[in-house]
């Protein structure tokens, strides 16, 4: 054998030492801690089926239920709990002829979900899920109907949103901007929009969109007004590529990134930031933010990692891929969207087969001062 190849399998060289380091240390999580949730009550009830179980929509309502819709075989709606004696991920049943649920919406007593499937896109709805707080004692749930609210000009809807008041529904279908009244579920088209992407609430109330590959297109509750190509991107790679976005709830603040993984921040008055930083991997996934103001997502194709970008220390960190080890081990690859818990957790969901909730718990900043 050559000099080069017994360098080249030598373990214990120093370039061998260290991507053993990085299997060992750096590939799974670094830091804070994943649990992998079942969809259903563990111990009680049986997960979604795994072909129809894949997380694609989340939404949380006022009392910090999660509201969430998954796409397969057939698209289901269930609603999650996870604070006080509870830990429960209840199936509302399956949509009939959907297999694909594209947004999560929460009204003030009612539940939206947009779905798709042979026959277009339309709107569906329930209410709110009567769940108790305590679950250790007897306890019994009850599946309320899911009413039609109706299609948007039978096209396949992309994304949507609530506006701040949750008053209404905003989302786009792959051609036009529509809008549903969350009180009487009037559904009524706005304007022509191109279908792309994700939709975000800026800071001051104010939709925005993908218009193309070079700006946003700007929707006002207010004024039922849409205006194209109102916003530049700023410069970076945005072709071929499909805006994701997380909202800091606290400040208003949005952060997306390009097709290279350079984060930016935006803002309705003072438009777009300089690069943040660069995630590790590409394209970045669905992304949420914590209380304290960090920004927790995913990067890359069919093996995602973990970042997170702190905006007090201006820095991203590689967290690694999604690892949970309490009572069962199992790994996350492939995540569909992301929204914050009530007390600061992030919660993903797993866009695969036999899909789960994934609660990461970050780890407490040290104290500065």
């Amino acid at each position: 054998m050559s000099e080069e190849k017994k360098q080249k399998y030598d373990m214990t060289s120093p370039e061998a030492k260290a991507l053993s380091d990085e299997i060992v240390h750096g590939t799974f999580m670094k830091e804070g801690t994943m649990v992998a949730f079942p969809t259903c009550f563990p111990g009680a009830s049986v997960p979604i089926p795994a072909d129809e179980s894949r997380i694609t929509a989340l939404a949380v309502a006022d009392n910090h239920m999660i509201y969430g819709g998954t796409s397969g075989r057939a698209a289901h709606l269930f609603v999650a709990i996870f604070h006080g004696v509870t830990g429960v991920v209840f199936d509302r049943g399956v949509i009939e002829g959907a297999d694909h649920c594209a947004a999560m919406c929460c009204g003030k007593t009612k539940f939206f979900a947009c779905v798709n499937g042979p026959g277009g896109g339309r709107v569906v709805a329930g209410a709110h899920q009567p769940m108790p707080f305590d679950l250790i004692q007897e306890w019994g749930f009850s599946r309320g109907p899911i009413d039609e609210v109706g299609k948007v000009n039978g096209e396949r809807i992309v994304h949507a949103v609530t506006d701040p008041a949750r008053a209404c529904l905003v989302g786009v279908t792959t051609d036009h901007l529509f809008t549903v009244e969350l009180d009487g579920g009037r559904i009524q088209v706005v304007g022509d929009v191109p279908g792309a992407g994700r939709l975000a609430v800026g800071s001051t109330g104010d939709i925005f969109g993908q218009d193309g590959h070079e700006h946003l297109w700007r929707y006002a509750p207010s004024s039922r007004t849409v205006q194209r190509k109102v916003v530049a991107l700023p410069e970076g790679t945005w072709d071929k590529l499909l805006l994701t976005w997380a909202r800091d709830h606290h400040s208003g603040l949005l952060y997306t990134a390009d097709g290279g993984g350079a984060l930016f921040s935006f803002d309705d008055e003072r438009g777009f930031s300089p690069p943040l930083g660069r995630a590790p991997l590409t394209p970045v996934g669905p992304m949420a933010v914590t209380y304290d103001g960090r920004v927790f997502g995913f990067c890359g194709a069919e093996m995602a990692k973990m970042f997170c970008y702190d905006p007090a220390r201006r820095e991203v960190t590689n967290l690694g891929v999604a690892v949970s080890v309490l009572e069962r081990r199992r790994y996350g690859y492939v995540f569909g969207d992301a929204v914050t818990g009530r007390d600061g957790q992030i919660v993903f969901g797993e866009d695969d087969n036999l899909g789960h909730l994934w609660l990461y718990f970050p780890r407490i900043q040290p104290r500065t001062r």
